[in-house]
Order: structure tokens, then C-alpha cells, then sequence
């Protein structure tokens, strides 16, 4: 048996296939859907004049912050730190967005940006907590010239560096990290930082509407209340930006608290902003709104509707590797501490548990267009746990370092659930990279219809039907699934069924058909004597797969997300083909012991691999892995006192 959980840098044959196929098929748009687009460019246009226009000399002043004296507060920056970041720099290069650069004496910002992410980070300062993570006289002098050295030059600066979301990134770090820019500066240096403080807090207020849709345009307005709390003399400030903030999250977080793009990693990344954000009106003695506490409680129950029995979230349309220390800290604000539901959620989620099984499954359409720039193909995939090892995982978001897969992991073959004639149920937008705030990000293709139902069974489980017509345009057919889950979470049944849209098919060709299920690289599986699949976990839990309506077989396969680079693994996959119609039955179900796989060796070596903490040699070099933050406080860390 091949060894499990090896890393490697190339792309195995079934996902070579699939990058393949996700080029080979992306549609052009159709005239509905090319208005539809069109309406979107003339609205961004639009938004983009009244930008400018509120940007220029003649109404600026409408606009205008006012004068900054003093600093009242300095929230907190919850985010990972890694103290080994001043070392980097003193050794003489930088890493940002998985590209690594050597500074050979220059400062970061004189050096060639080798991309335009890398840019973004570079500009947006997040990177000010690794110095404060250690606050030392050397990193505060660092902190000071490199803050220092960017003001200087803060009208000259490219593009990226004045975009809303990067200009909203930069203003939250300068708050959260002022003692460590401003502790012994001189009054010169003090009052340049305030005023550029300013005029940023200018520039948002005038250019926030003209950000992408989604995070990117909820972040500003963040930052902009952060300021309204942090500067002194800026408190009536906050009574403008209230409104905009609490708007924009009642139209991105939906009713169940996910984000409106259906991306789990969105919610860490916002929560990890409003939290510090509610503490600061606390701080400075403000009631916080109902609904930005009813925002956050909503996002937390949706974190934990999401996550599995090994601690990570479920990997769905954007979502990678889940850095369990930062969902720790997030969750450990979570005050009301709501259950998750055994429920389908708005936000189109289903959450499966019984015994010490767990499975959340994609029973959702894609989001709207301006919102699928991270979007994937995986409707009614599911990932499955047992006690603390995932079973069926998705293959993920790669990390930075590894983007050349990023089109591969969004197809509908990278997750657990039927693919047919080698398409993606939802292909890429051809041609389309304009509408989203991450570069190069490309929208999927919307679902015309999606059902979905959950019921309680007789003994006790849990079953769940979905429905989609993501093959109907191409092929005619729909996909309907229904799983299964037993009352002790010990066994779950299966079924795939392709037919016709409107009435039964029968076509004069072959149409094949695959369905996938991707093991985690710690789990290992062979084929047994009578055709099913055998399945061990680390742990030592052993199940068995078997299936009728579709050969079994046992195929490579790659798991992307982990930080450390794609990880080689197996994955289960039923194969057939359809004369226009199709039925393939399935079951995973515990067994005591399987004599016949002897898989420890392999497994042990795939935990290791996963615990290491230095990225694969790559094309890209990625950046030191990120230490990560102590979560074990149940209470709020307090809020820092006065930056000088």
C-alpha cells in the first residue's frame, strides 16, 4: 500500500484531469446572464464616480475626519502572531501572501512586489502584531521607521495600497498596534501618525461604497467606527457610520449567521474584526447595538454548526485548513453559546450528528455572481467525521503558496459527491475576474434550482434529500441524493440518482458518471475480497464502504488545504455511466476490526507530516508558519490603555 499523507508539489493525473476539464468547460454566458453582468459593471462604474467625486477638493470637506489630537484607546488584535517575524526581517527578507522576498538591504516597501496579494499584506500592516508580539526597543524603532517610511510616501504609493479594504486593514492595525509605533516617539513622528490617520479615515469615509461586494465593503466601515472610538474628538463620528455598518451586516450575515457568499472562513475573519470592535464600545462606555450583537451571536452558532468532531470546519466554497487556535479564541467570546441545530441552515448547510458521528453536507445554491469569486461546485458534497479523525474531507482551499490549484479545488471532482461526463455541476464564468476584491478570483456559475429536506428517521437517525439541476442545460439530467445517518451515528446509507429533468431520458450515447469520496490523508483504504472498500482512521477506527449500481475503486488522490502544502491521499469512487438514467445505492458503516489492512505505519507518518510546522520546498516559497495565539482565556482580554 502507498504510503499516506506523503507531501509532494505535483499535481496527480486525477487532478491534472480536473484542471483539465475545468478549462476545457467554462461556459460563455448566456444573454441573461451577460445583462445580468453588465448591470453589475454599470453599478460598480457608478460607484466608483461618486467615489471619486466625494474624493475631490469640492466636497472632500463634507467628508473630512476630524483633527486628531490623541489616541483614547488601542483595541485589541486577536489574530496569530509569530514572533520570529522580526528575526525574518532582520535576516533580510519578508514573506507575504506565500512569496517569499529577499530585501538585500532595502526596505519592504522599496523592493520589487512580486504580486499584487503580496502587495495588499505588504500595505495593510497586519503584520505590525508579529513585532508587538515580543515588544522589544529594536522592534518598536522597526515598527516606527517602516510606519514612518510609508507616510512619507503615502500619496505615491500604488494602487493596492488605496484600495478601501486595504486601507481599512491599515488603519485597524495602526490603532490596534499604536504603543508599539508611538511608545518614546518623538512629537513630530507622533502628529504625522495622527494625521495620516486622518486623512485615511477621510479617504473611507468618501470611497467605502466603491469596494467589492462583501467583506471587502464591511471592512472599512469597521475600521472607520474603530477610529470614531479610538481617536479622540472623533465620537460623534460613530453616530454616521453606525447606520452603513449595521445595514451592511443585516445584508451580508443571513438569518442563521452565515456570510452571504456561503464561506465559513469569512466569519472567523469578520469576528476576528468585530469582536475588538464591541469591546471597544464597551470600553468607551456605548451600549452596543442589538444587531451587531445579534450578528455575532448568529455567526458564532454558525461556527459551530459547521465544525466537525476533529475541531476543524466543514470545507466548503473558499474554506481550507481551520487554524483551531483561532476558532478557539473566536469561540471563547461566544457568550450565548447556542447549540448547533440538526437542521438545514439558511446559508444552506445540513448538519448530521448522532453517537460520535458528525457530517455537514452542501445542500445550497452558489452565491450571487459578485459573491462566488471563492465559490465551488460541491452542492450536496458532504465531509464526514468519527470522534475526533475526518473521514470524507473535501480537498480544500490551498494555502497562498499554493494557488496553481486553486481552479482544481473548486470543481465539483475535488468533493464528495457525483460528477458527471467529467464537468463540474457549476463550471467557472469565463472571462469574468472584475467583480471581487481577491485578484484573479473567478466566479462559478449559478444553480437554476436547488431542494432540500431533512427528517427524523424511525431508529433514532437523521436523513437528508437534496436536489440539483447543475447537468440540466448540458445533459438534461438532475442529481438527487439522499444520506442516511443511523440513531448511533455507527452507519450511514447512501443513494445517487441521475434522471431526466421533466420526463424519463434515454440517450443513444454513454454518459459516465463518478462519485467521489476523498479520504483524509490520515486515513488509508484497500479493496477487500468481496468489492468493498476498507477503511481505517489513525485512531484505529475501521469502517467499511460498499456499493451497488457502480464499480468500486480505490484512485489517488490530493488534499489541499493543509498549511503545509497538498498531501497525498486516496479516494473512493463509484463508477458508471447513464443511458439517461442512473441509481447507485451505497453504505459506510463501523466494523469492529479489519485483519486485512495494516495501514498504521503509513498513518503514523501522514500525523507527522501534518504536525510539522515548515512548508514544502515549492515554487513558491511560503512564509514561516504562524505561531499561534494562546485561546485558553474564557474571558475578554482587556482593551490597552492609552497608546502614549
Amino acid at each position: 500500500m502507498e504510503n499516506r499523507g506523503e507531501r509532494f508539489e505535483g499535481v496527480p493525473a486525477f487532478y491534472a484531469r480536473t484542471a483539465g476539464a475545468v478549462r476545457s468547460h467554462l461556459p460563455l454566458l448566456s444573454a441573461r446572464q451577460k445583462l445580468g453582468r453588465a448591470k453589475l459593471a454599470i453599478e460598480r462604474a457608478r460607484r466608483g464616480t461618486v467615489a471619486r467625486v466625494r474624493r475631490s477638493r469640492l466636497v472632500r470637506w463634507r467628508h473630512r475626519a476630524p483633527v486628531a489630537d490623541d489616541l483614547a484607546l488601542s483595541p485589541p488584535d486577536l489574530r496569530p502572531l509569530d514572533p520570529s517575524f522580526a528575526d525574518e526581517l532582520e535576516s533580510g527578507s519578508v514573506g507575504f501572501a506565500g512569496l517569499t522576498v529577499r530585501l538585500r538591504g532595502l526596505s519592504p516597501f522599496e523592493v520589487l512586489q512580486p504580486s499584487e496579494a503580496w502587495a495588499r499584506e505588504l500595505h495593510g500592516f497586519a503584520w505590525l502584531r508579529h513585532l508587538d508580539a515580543t515588544r522589544t526597543l529594536d522592534n518598536e524603532i522597526l515598527a516606527r521607521r517602516l510606519v514612518g517610511a510609508w507616510i512619507r510616501r503615502a500619496g505615491r504609493w500604488p494602487a493596492p495600497a488605496w484600495t478601501p479594504e486595504v486601507v481599512a486593514r491599515r488603519m485597524i492595525s495602526w490603532l490596534s498596534h499604536a504603543g508599539l509605533i508611538l511608545e518614546g516617539a518623538d512629537r513630530r513622528p507622533y502628529a504625522a501618525f495622527l494625521l495620516s490617520l486622518e486623512d485615511q479615515a477621510t479617504y473611507l469615509s468618501a470611497s467605502w461604497r466603491n469596494a467589492p461586494e462583501g467583506p471587502a465593503r464591511l471592512l472599512p466601515l469597521i475600521a472607520l467606527a474603530q477610529a470614531a472610538l479610538c481617536i479622540a474628538g472623533h465620537e460623534e463620528r460613530l453616530q454616521q457610520v453606525e447606520p452603513d455598518l449595521i445595514a451592511e451586516l443585516q445584508r451580508q450575515i443571513l438569518s442563521d449567521g452565515g456570510h452571504a457568499s456561503r464561506n465559513p472562513a469569512v466569519l472567523i475573519e469578520l469576528l476576528l474584526d468585530l469582536l475588538p470592535l464591541r469591546q471597544c464600545l464597551v470600553a468607551r462606555g456605548v451600549t452596543p447595538p442589538e444587531a451587531l450583537q445579534t450578528s455575532i451571536d448568529r455567526m458564532m452558532a454558525m461556527l459551530r454548526h459547521l465544525r466537525l468532531g476533529d475541531g476543524q470546519l466543514a470545507r466548503f466554497n473558499g474554506m481550507g485548513t481551520t487554524e483551531r487556535d483561532v476558532l478557539a479564541t473566536v469561540l471563547a467570546y461566544d457568550k450565548a453559546r447556542i447549540e448547533p441545530q440538526e437542521k438545514i441552515s439558511a446559508s444552506g448547510y445540513a448538519r448530521l450528528a448522532r453517537g460520535s458521528s458528525i457530517i455537514v453536507m452542501d445542500v445550497g445554491a452558489p452565491p450571487p455572481v459578485e459573491l462566488a469569486g471563492q465559490a465551488c461546485g460541491s452542492c450536496l458534497a458532504f465531509e464526514m467525521s468519527a470522534e475526533d479523525e475526518l473521514l470524507f474531507a473535501n480537498a480544500g482551499a490551498p494555502g497562498p503558496a499554493h494557488q496553481r490549484h486553486r481552479a482544481a479545488s473548486r470543481g465539483s471532482a475535488s468533493h464528495n459527491t457525483l460528477v458527471l461526463n467529467g464537468q463540474s455541476s457549476t463550471p467557472l464564468v469565463r472571462g469574468e475576474t472584475t467583480l471581487h476584491a481577491t485578484p484573479g478570483a473567478v466566479p462559478i456559475q449559478p444553480l437554476n434550482r436547488v431542494t432540500r429536506r431533512t427528517q427524523d428517521a424511525p431508529d433514532g437517525g437523521i436523513v437528508v434529500a437534496g436536489k440539483h439541476d447543475g447537468y440540466k442545460e448540458r445533459v438534461g439530467l438532475v442529481h438527487t441524493r439522499v444520506i442516511a445517518l443511523d440513531g448511533s451515528g455507527t452507519r450511514l446509507d447512501g443513494r445517487d440518482a441521475l434522471a431526466g429533468a421533466k420526463s424519463e431520458l434515454r440517450f443513444s450515447w454513454d454518459v459516465p458518471f463518478a462519485i467521489h469520496f476523498h479520504l483524509h490523508p490520515r486515513a488509508g483504504a484497500r479493496l477487500a475480497a468481496d468489492g468493498s472498500a476498507e477503511i481505517m482512521l489513525a485512531n484505529g477506527a475501521c469502517w467499511r464502504m460498499s456499493a451497488s449500481g457502480a464499480a468500486l475503486t480505490i484512485e489517488e488522490s490530493t488534499h489541499l488545504s493543509e498549511l503545509i502544502g497538498p498531501l497525498q491521499a486516496q479516494q473512493i469512487v463509484l463508477r458508471g455511466v447513464c443511458y439517461g438514467a442512473a441509481d447507485v445505492t451505497w453504505t459506510v458503516q463501523r466494523v469492529e476490526t479489519i485483519e486485512s489492512l495494516d495501514v498504521s505505519a503509513q498513518l503514523a507518518e501522514a500525523r507527522a507530516l501534518l504536525a510539522e510546522g515548515a512548508a514544502p520546498a515549492a515554487e513558491t516559497v511560503g512564509t514561516p508558519p504562524v505561531e499561534a495565539a494562546d485561546a485558553g482565556a474564557d474571558a475578554e482580554p482587556a482593551i490597552r490603555d492609552k497608546a502614549s
